[in-house]
């Protein structure tokens, strides 16, 4: 009893289906899907932004301040 064998699982998955649906759990792994997607989008928005960080910024009136010198 220490173990569930497949049987178990079957159970459980028909269990799971009964009790939500099969609609809802698409509707539920589509939303899990779109979160991951969302969050993959944020993680490389949030590098281009330390990219750009790191980047020296230029100064148009210090540019123009060396030029004249």
């Amino acid at each position: 009893m220490g173990t569930l064998s497949i049987s178990h699982w079957l159970i459980v998955a028909i269990v799971v289906l009964v009790l939500f649906g099969r609609g809802r759990i698409s509707e539920t792994m589509a939303d899990f899907g779109k979160g991951i997607s969302s969050f993959r989008r944020g993680i490389s928005e949030e590098d281009q932004t330390d990219q750009r960080a790191d980047e020296p910024m230029s100064n148009p009136q210090l540019d123009q301040q060396t030029e004249k010198n």
